[in-house]
């Protein structure tokens, strides 16, 4: 196993793969101090002022003159972020060969769309019926049989007290997970007087099958428990009618976020994430990738390969307005990364989003969709949505993913609604948390695995999840969402 590695030609630092001690020489340089795990050391003289450059790209200024084998970080250089910018497009489009799609077994709706779970959904319309929601869905679990897979409830805190965007951003949100092929069947579950009204929630889901989609209003029944019971029963029968099948793995949509990223993120999970998407979109396959504020200072890794003018100036929209709207609510845009980030090896914005977007690999960006809206085109897509893992993570669901993979270098054991596989950036997380990490990219630290030959291994551990192998998250029964909230609380 190297020590350090020096991630791209013109890179004056290199990062630690390990613990590393003061004495140790990468590329010529000893390290002057000791150097921690996924943090970095200075391979060239940075003078104070001089950019820092990691990925090929700048991830900020050294703040001191620094010397060839000192550690790099907070102590000693900052980020170069301001506010909006100006892009020019000028296309560098790698279009990959076609690959074959291998096949999984799935759930084929009778709208077309495809799930990979075959489960029944309670989704509150106001977080006044949750507590009934949860009821529903523990004191039914015999209606978990043959091949209805699960019965769960989403609670939230919203649905009412409401006004403007976030009215409309919490009934857009809601109805996607309504229509998501992993649910077989669906319980919407309201109160009766909140600003969410039925007729509202009817509006936003547009045409739907009425034996798949049940509606309870508790106001409305003298016993919502037992009323629930019965169109559970329902929502079960139609769902029971579903059977796993054969599926090309050109009808998967996969979600690709990271969270609690450490400084090896960028160099083993994120890419394995990338190299599987590249896979996937040349099977003719989906993936999407989110976290707007983590794209920024790393725009030069995307806006150039978006397949025209107009998918460009969509990529930039989104950028610039995640920007407005940090600096509308009086907030630095590089006022990020975590505590935990830090502790890991990463120093500024810029260098968690270089790390960030390896998740998109280097296929062309086929679109740019909206909070709430589903994917449509065929290749990577790029979704608004902020850094918060839950809420971008439900974001990725509403968008059709049937299934999401996360990185961590820290390690999380959340799940979102479709199933969540987590990936470790290093083995030690893979080995401390069993009951968390799917999967342990760290091997390509360890010089275990080429990266390739991770996103090998990925690729098959996807297809085994979409033909019904439980997640980590899943086992545990861990799943739930949250909604992106801006405005006023009535």
């Amino acid at each position: 196993m190297a020590d350090f590695i020096k991630i791209h030609p013109s890179d004056n630092v290199a990062v630690a793969l390990g613990p590393v001690q003061a004495g140790t020489v990468f590329a010529g340089v000893a390290a002057l101090e000791n150097i921690p795990q996924g943090h970095k050391m200075a391979l060239d003289p940075i003078s104070q002022k001089e950019n820092v450059v990691k990925y090929g790209f700048p991830i900020g200024h050294a703040t001191a003159d620094v010397e060839p084998g000192r550690w790099v970080h907070t102590h000693n250089m900052a980020t170069n972020l301001t506010g909006e910018l100006e892009y020019a497009y000028h296309p560098k489009i790698n279009t990959p060969a076609p690959l074959p799609a291998p096949s999984f077994r799935g759930f084929r709706r009778k709208d077309g769309k495809v799930g990979i779970r075959n489960e029944i959904w309670i989704i509150p319309t106001v977080g006044c019926v949750n507590d009934v929601a949860q009821a529903l869905a523990r004191e039914n679990r015999d209606l978990v049989t043959g091949s209805v897979e699960g019965l769960y409830a989403f609670p939230h805190p919203y649905g009412c007290s409401q006004t403007g965007a976030d009215h409309a951003q919490t009934r857009k949100l809601l109805a996607a997970l309504a229509r998501h092929p992993n649910a077989g069947a669906v319980l919407v579950l309201s109160l009766g007087c909140e600003n969410l009204t039925h007729e509202q929630f009817l509006d936003e889901l547009g045409d739907f099958d009425e034996n798949r989609i049940q509606f309870l209003t508790c106001q409305a029944v003298a016993d919502e428990m037992e009323a629930g019971r019965a169109l559970l029963e329902k929502c079960a029968a139609f769902a029971a009618q579903f059977q796993r099948e054969d599926i090309p793995a050109d009808q998967l949509v996969v979600g690709m976020k990271c969270g609690g990223s450490d400084g090896l993120s960028g160099i083993t999970a994120n890419p394995t994430v990338g190299r599987f998407s590249d896979r996937l979109t040349a099977m003719g396959g989906s993936t999407v990738l989110t976290e707007v504020p983590e794209m920024f200072g790393a725009e030069g890794f995307l806006l150039n390969r978006c397949v025209n003018e107009a998918v460009f100036h969509k990529a930039v929209s989104m950028i610039n307005g995640f920007k407005s709207y940090f600096l509308r609510h009086g907030e630095p845009v590089c006022d990020n990364p975590s505590p935990g980030n830090r502790a890991g090896g990463i120093t500024t914005l810029e260098d968690k989003s270089c790390g960030c977007v390896q998740k998109g690999g280097s296929a062309p960006v086929a679109d740019v969709i909206g909070y709430g809206d589903e994917v449509t085109a065929r290749g990577l897509n790029l979704l608004w949505g902020p850094g918060n893992d839950l809420v971008s993570a439900t974001a990725l669901t509403a968008a059709g993913a049937q299934l999401i993979l996360f990185t961590t270098g820290r390690g999380t054991p959340f799940g979102a609604p479709a199933p969540t596989l987590k990936i470790a950036t290093n083995t030690a997380l893979a080995r401390q948390k069993k009951g968390w990490i799917d999967f342990n990219a760290g091997t390509v630290a360890d010089g275990a695995k080429t990266l390739d030959e991770a996103a090998a291994d990925l690729m098959a551990l996807v297809l085994e999840t979409a033909s019904g192998k439980q997640t980590c998250a899943e086992e545990k029964g861990f799943r739930e969402i949250s909604i992106f909230k801006d405005g006023v609380v009535l």
